[in-house]
């Protein structure tokens, strides 16, 4: 009995300990299994790892790049445009600087700059811009170059500005034609003796040289006056005039014009043909314009160089060019001359101008706001 219990307890201790070997077998396997596990996880965060650092300093020197690209771009950017504003700014100025026709200013302010003081002649025209200001709505003036173009200046920019076209007997005929057919098909020989403002230039060259001023007139004028584009139109006329040698010309072809029209009223009162109109005979009635050679000596060849369009001049200016002028006159606000047109009789279908002056002499523009 005692034989038979020790047997079968040895069968289970060798039952256990197969378990426990196949126990420790299984979990040793299990062991290894995991170990290959965790290796190849490692080495896979390993492998990342090192791609990230590569990648990041690649990142890294990129970024930078970019940066110091954007800076320099900014930089140059600023600078550049630090640059156009200086250039526009200078260019601005010299334009200023040259323009004959300046931007619009106050006019009150204008007056109270200009006449300051308690003088009569200083109180007088401070009340002659108020009247400006109240009661016909002038609210601003553009000043004109204070020579002696002034006048000439001061209706041609207008005209310009305003696209005023060609007059209507201008669109009959070839102003370019007109030099050549006063001093050939009418004789007058005696233009050679014309001068052109502050050039006294005299001489056999003054035919072409008028031809030249007739050619800047009418491509200037038909050039602007087709333009529709307000903004544009000044534009143009900013650049016009600030050219002396352009403008000049241009004055320069006005003036010949009225010389060519005097003398075709002067043959036209000769020969009696037709009548002519009252101006000319106010203008041949002058002992200083008797016939065309003593008006061209006396009264148009020192225009521009030492005097200004007398009154009568101011007449026959806006009959050829077919604007009525109206001239504020402020050295005689209180009287019946205070406004003043030129030519008194004009058509319905002129255009109209203004101009504003202190002592006939010198002109200004103004500007009409409602």
């Amino acid at each position: 009995m005692q034989r038979r219990h020790d047997r079968k307890a040895s069968k289970n201790r060798d039952r256990f300990t197969e378990q426990e070997k196949r126990s420790r077998i299984n979990h040793s396997e299990r062991s290894v299994g995991k170990h290959e596990v965790w290796s190849w996880t490692t080495a896979t965060k390993e492998s990342l790892c090192l791609l990230w650092q590569k990648v990041k300093v690649q990142l890294l020197l990129s970024m930078s790049f970019l940066t110091a690209v954007f800076w320099y771009c900014r930089r140059l950017y600023s600078f550049l445009a630090q640059l156009l504003k200086w250039w526009s700014n200078y260019l601005q100025r010299k334009l200023l600087r040259n323009l004959s026709v300046l931007p619009e200013v106050d006019l009150l302010g204008y007056s109270a700059r200009e006449w300051k003081g308690e003088s009569k002649q200083a109180k007088h025209m401070r009340e002659a811009y108020k009247e400006l200001f109240r009661s016909c709505h002038i609210k601003y003036l553009r000043q004109v170059r204070r020579d002696n173009y002034s006048v000439v200046r001061a209706v041609l920019f207008q005209i310009f500005s305003q696209g005023i076209p060609f007059p209507s007997w201008m669109k009959e005929r070839d102003i370019l034609k007109l030099p050549e057919k006063l001093l050939y098909s009418q004789g007058c020989n005696w233009i050679q003796q014309y001068s052109f403002g502050p050039e006294r230039y005299t001489g056999p060259n003054a035919f072409g040289k008028l031809r030249k001023c007739m050619e800047a007139l009418k491509s200037n004028w038909a050039e602007i006056s087709a333009t529709k584009d307000h903004e544009e139109r000044g534009n143009m006329c900013n650049t016009v005039f600030s050219d002396e040698s352009k403008e000049h010309k241009l004055y320069e072809a006005i003036k010949f014009i009225m010389l060519y029209e005097v003398v075709e009223a002067y043959e036209q009162i000769k020969s009696r043909e037709e009548p002519v109109h009252n101006l000319f005979s106010l203008l041949f009635a002058r002992d200083s314009s008797s016939d065309p050679l003593s008006f061209m000596m006396n009264h148009l060849n020192p225009i521009g160089d030492s005097i200004c369009l007398d009154q009568v001049e101011l007449f026959l200016l806006g009959y050829l060019l077919e604007v009525k002028i109206r001239v504020y006159r402020l050295h005689r606000f209180n009287t019946e001359e205070f406004q003043v047109n030129y030519p008194d009789e004009y058509r319905r279908e002129w255009n109209e101008i203004s101009l504003l002056t202190e002592d006939d002499r010198y002109y200004h523009i103004p500007l009409f706001r409602t």
